[in-house]
């Protein structure tokens, strides 16, 4: 299969979550929403408790010293800011101005020089130089032009390229909770190899590594419930029920996710 075919696939299985009409128009907040608070405590950790996976193991052997680091989908900078002492200029690009701001404050702290960019991928490609390596952690299910998406970050590297994702969509865990609630059946692919597949189709020597992620997704059953609620449209008032119901589906405590690292020069 070609790069054109697998790029079109890729679109049609990404397209097939979204979330059913009728069940959208009565959700009390946006479900694909993201907190900017809990991704900053993320970055947080991160800074402070180094992780030595292969992500940052490929980035900060490819990245010179004082060298250019672009961050494609950059949240408030956990995939960049750990390299913070080999960093000289971060180039991060992200749709969220909150989550800039998080990763400005913290870049700031840590003495990195920085440039960040409101923008969506590949869109805003042009406004960042060429960086000697760039990482995309955790972005690409929420790319449907996967094909652009990769070209344009190859283009914009003189280096590495580095993707962290997991291996199966990041909304997978919810499947047994929409059954439960909505009687949906949510999909099962785009995974971590239909991105490998079509950046090998692209022409790219890719790379891969997995892992066992090295963060737990919830601490505890009420954060899942909390966080279950949005994601599958249900008002914040019935946590304790989403709570009961994970349980007796055998959801909790929920098994860690596998991170799969994507690299080519």
């Amino acid at each position: 299969m070609d790069a054109e075919e697998l790029a079109a696939r890729w679109r049609e299985r990404l397209e097939s979550w979204a979330i059913p009409p009728r069940i959208l128009a009565n959700a009390p907040v946006d479900p694909w929403g993201h907190s900017p608070v809990r991704f900053a405590a993320r970055t947080d950790r991160a800074l402070a408790e180094p992780d030595d996976g292969p992500t940052m193991t490929r980035l900060a052997e490819a990245l010179p010293e004082g060298g250019t680091l672009l961050d494609v989908g950059a949240g408030t900078g956990a995939a960049s800011l750990p390299l913070h002492e080999r960093i000289g200029h971060l180039h991060a690009v992200d749709t969220s101005a909150a989550m800039l701001a998080e990763l400005a404050v913290r870049a700031d702290k840590l003495g990195v020089a920085h440039t960040t960019v409101e923008g969506r991928w590949p869109d805003a490609a042009e406004q960042v130089p060429v960086a000697d390596v760039t990482v995309a952690a955790h972005v690409v299910y929420n790319v449907p032009d996967l094909a652009g998406f990769l070209r344009a970050l190859d283009e914009r590297t003189s280096g590495r390229v580095v993707i962290e994702l997991t291996h199966r969509h990041p909304m997978s865990w919810l499947a047994p909770l929409w059954e439960h609630f909505h009687g949906v059946n949510r999909p099962v692919r785009p995974i971590a190899e239909d991105c490998v597949a079509l950046a090998a189709a692209l022409g790219y020597r890719v790379n891969v590594e997995e892992r066992e992620a090295p963060l737990e997704r919830f601490s505890s059953l009420e954060e899942l419930a909390a966080g279950a609620c949005r994601r599958i449209c249900l008002d914040p008032s019935r946590a304790e029920e989403v709570a009961e119901a994970a349980l007796s589906l055998g959801m909790w405590p929920l098994p860690r996710e596998r991170w799969v690292t994507i690299w080519w020069e």
